[in-house]
């Protein structure tokens, strides 16, 4: 169901929601927009309306119905059944978008993209659900990752929020939670882009199908796509923002004053979405409006017509204007060269020709030649276009072409390369677009001179090839997302409602999905990532970000502060100490809950990837002396000790684990094709034992014991030491084998995707669901000596 509304009904509901309030734009302009303009026209209404409701606590949840309300009178003003037209070829189009955009996701399910690759989205999810109820800052929140997300990751300083904030009202309505429509919604802003190109085509191309490739194969540009793909909504709100405004900047020629309105409420979409520096985008857009209005229009009218778009612009810009001396504050760092975010160097000018055949833009293409040939086709294709378009007086042509040009250079020469690529990334399908624009045009100028039929030919010729390099890009793209683990996220959803206001708790798996959005009703730290106070381990140090420590790594007095504790099932999980009691299991994660104390100290057995050891009875014993001065008993957890296997082979793990250099330093296997790793081990003693994979992977990987499946799951991408159960057997006292099969690349989506921690290693282990605790009398605890056990504590008597 969660799909469902998430895919067809929230989209439906966004799309009604943006008629109406495009339909509202028209009435209080009196500009009459083409249709294709409505929908865009109404989607800047909506940001900007839930932006102002955002402003104060006492408005924030007020923003559904404040939208709601604007649609409604916009329906009531202008009914659209008395003109509305549908035109097939554009709707064509914004459905094959939808369709392109979506299919890496819902072929996949419930889930969003980019996962590990990005983790701005729980950062982004984070803001929103404050934003839902509450105005900037975090006043009032216990400590918590969730706390710490907004007042360190910008959120006080006035983070512009225009560009996301229509996704609170989906969840208001639908009552699905913002990640699950996060994707949905970014799909939702390639469409209005889409719808964007078709409209901007029409001065130049009259033939609609022609006008439909422009919007299909524009929209998809390889940049713009592979920012889909990891989550970037700026990127993908600013182009459909900046081609409404484009295509509206003609008609101020002709346009009475009051007809500037909507070029005033785009510019504060821009504003309110990418911050005051994103007016870039508007400069040269403004500077043509001025001029135009110089030459085609009297004095009296330039002054009521910039009036007007002042008032409208600044006015509606407000609610990020009153944020943005702290927000500009914090802007320095987007200056220096040195800030690069989650690029591993600057992004290449070559991005914007929209072709970039690479599972990951961040890195070359697979055929640079052809690739660069491509994209030089694309630049001159679209030269054409903006000179016949200025031969033709169609200015919305030449105006989007230097947008986005002026944008990158702007960008990239003065701001880091994080900033530059999303200008990059935005300017892409606008400059791809106008280069199908040229090809167009040349098509259709086969009756129109001497040499149309060789013209027709080469604009034929051309769109193919061009259509081809994007299809191409995409295609490698869809094959290399990393799809998030929606099963394992949807069970921290249900721990997240089930014990909300039960906390503080502690996530002691690095999961920023769980910690900053999830479980924030139950004031969640993670022990690694973002958190109010430092975490500390036995050894005195905190835990590396992206690694998720065991807990019994947790230095005792940090670990019981915590009423809840949420332990990741990894098959070499410790069980905390006796104070917990398991209040909840799922095929993931248990839910531990203090339930009592008198510790009076905890001795720690075998490492992150071994549960178990034998403890040096000198210790025990000494153990068993503070348990008798104090009146107390041991307690003590057996567990046999976990087969852990590496994949070159050799048993036995790595004592830690890091996030960089991870797969390369303990040869775990980064392999995308197909391959086997067939593994002998040997059993002490029979029994049920279970198989855990460590690691990610991209396509199906299959588990067996024996000869016999046990397991099989598919594209499962995880941060360094966690594991995923794959079945369990039952063993004989004896050797065995355990094989491993991925199946390599196909036509799923993700299957050819470079995991960034690799696979491995493998465990079998006994006794993964035994979280049963064995009191000892301390004269007894001699019997401890040559035990296999997970850990020992000397309790003070009751």
């Amino acid at each position: 169901m969660t799909l469902v509304l998430a895919w067809i009904v929230f989209p439906i509901v966004l799309a009604l929601l943006s008629l109406g309030c495009g339909l509202l734009l028209e009435a209080a302009s009196g500009m009459r927009l083409p249709g294709t303009l409505l929908l865009p026209g109404g989607f800047i209404v909506i940001a900007i309306a839930v932006y102002f409701a955002h402003m104060s606590d006492a408005t924030a949840s007020l923003q559904t119905p404040f939208v709601i309300a604007l649609a409604l009178a916009g329906y009531g003003l202008s009914p659209p059944w008395k003109r509305f037209q549908l035109d097939r070829w554009a709707t064509g189009a914004a459905v094959g978008v939808y369709a392109v955009f979506a299919a890496p996701i819902v072929l996949v399910g419930t889930t969003f993209a980019g996962y590990v690759r990005l983790d701005d989205t729980a950062t982004f999810i984070a803001f929103l659900d404050r934003a839902a109820n509450h105005g900037y800052g975090g006043g009032g929140l216990p400590p918590s990752t969730y706390k710490a997300t907004l007042l360190s990751e910008g959120y006080k300083h006035g983070y512009p929020l225009g560009s996301m904030l229509p996704i609170d009202v989906g969840h208001t309505l639908l009552r699905v939670d913002q990640l699950w429509l996060w994707q949905p919604y970014l799909t939702f802003l390639a469409v209005l882009t889409a719808l964007g190109l078709y409209e901007l085509s029409s001065g130049l191309v009259q033939r609609r199908a022609l006008r439909a490739c422009v919007a299909f194969f524009g929209a998809q540009a390889a940049l713009f796509y592979g920012y889909a793909m990891w989550g970037g909504v700026k990127e993908l709100f600013a182009p459909g923002v900046v081609l409404f405004a484009v295509c509206l900047v003609p008609r101020l020629r002709t346009a009475r004053p009051r007809e500037a309105i909507p070029l005033g409420v785009a510019s504060a979409a821009v504003i309110g979405g990418l911050s005051v520096g994103g007016g870039i985008w508007l400069v040269p857009m403004l500077a043509v409006g001025l001029t135009i209005l110089v030459l085609y229009r009297s004095v009296e009218d330039v002054l009521k017509t910039v009036g007007v778009y002042a008032l409208t612009a600044f006015g509606l810009a407000l609610p990020i204007l009153l944020v943005s001396a702290a927000r500009l504050n914090t802007l320095g760092k987007f200056e220096k060269a040195t800030q690069l975010g989650n690029l591993p160097y600057a992004l290449s000018w070559w991005h914007l020709g929209g072709i970039w055949p690479s599972g990951d833009f961040r890195y070359g293409p697979s055929d640079p030649t052809l690739t660069h040939i491509l994209v030089v086709l694309v630049v001159l294709v679209a030269l054409v276009a903006v000179v016949m378009a200025w031969r033709r007086g169609r200015l919305e042509i030449v105006v989007a072409f230097v947008t986005g040009v002026f944008a990158c250079v702007v960008y990239v020469e003065r701001a880091s390369p994080w900033v530059a690529g999303k200008a990059l990334a935005s300017s892409s399908p606008i400059i791809l677009g106008v280069g199908l624009v040229g090809t167009a045009v040349a098509i259709e100028s086969v009756r129109r001179t001497e040499w149309g039929t060789v013209l027709a030919a080469i604009g034929g010729v051309a769109l193919a090839a061009i259509a081809a390099g994007v299809l191409w890009s995409n295609g490698t793209q869809y094959r290399g997302v990393l799809v998030a683990p929606s099963a394992r996220l949807m069970e921290l959803e249900t721990i997240g409602a089930k014990f909300s206001g039960k906390g503080p708790a502690l996530l002691t798996e690095y999961e920023s999905y769980g910690a900053r959005h999830f479980l924030r009703g139950l004031a969640a730290q993670t022990t690694s990532g973002l958190r109010v106070d430092q975490i500390y381990l036995r050894n005195g140090s905190t835990a590396v970000i992206g690694v998720s420590p065991d807990v019994d790594e947790i230095r005792l007095d940090q670990l019981l502060q915590f009423p809840i504790v949420i332990t990741r099932r990894t098959g070499v999980e410790s069980r905390p100490p006796s104070a917990y009691t398991l209040a909840w299991s799922g095929r993931y994660y248990d839910v531990w809950r203090r339930t009592g104390g008198g510790i009076i100290a905890h001795m720690s057995l075998g490492s992150r990837l071994q549960p178990a050891a034998v403890p040096d009875c000198k210790a025990v014993m000494t153990l068993a002396a503070r348990a008798t001065a104090a009146h107390g008993v041991l307690e003590a957890v057996f567990r046999p000790q976990a087969i852990v296997i590496q994949p070159n082979g050799t048993i036995g793990a790595p004592t830690h684990f890091i996030p960089g250099g991870y797969g390369e330093l303990y040869g775990l296997i980064s392999k995308t094709k197909a391959y086997t790793l067939t593994l002998p081990f040997t059993v002490k003693s029979s029994g049920t034992y279970g198989v855990w994979v460590g690691g990610s992977f991209s396509s199906t990987l299959t588990a067996k014991l024996d000869g016999h499946k046990v397991g099989q799951q598919r594209n499962q991408t995880e941060w360094p030491g966690n594991f995923l159960n794959f079945g369990s057997a039952r063993l004989s006292r004896g050797r065995h084998t355990l094989v491993i099969k991925h199946s390599g690349p196909d036509w799923g989506p993700g299957s050819a995707a470079k995991q960034p921690f690799g696979l491995g290693p493998f465990v079998i282990a006994q006794g993964t669901d035994d979280r049963g605790i064995t009191p000892i009398q301390p004269k007894a605890a001699r019997a401890l000596c040559g035990q296999s056990l997970d850990w020992i504590e000397a309790v003070r008597g009751q």
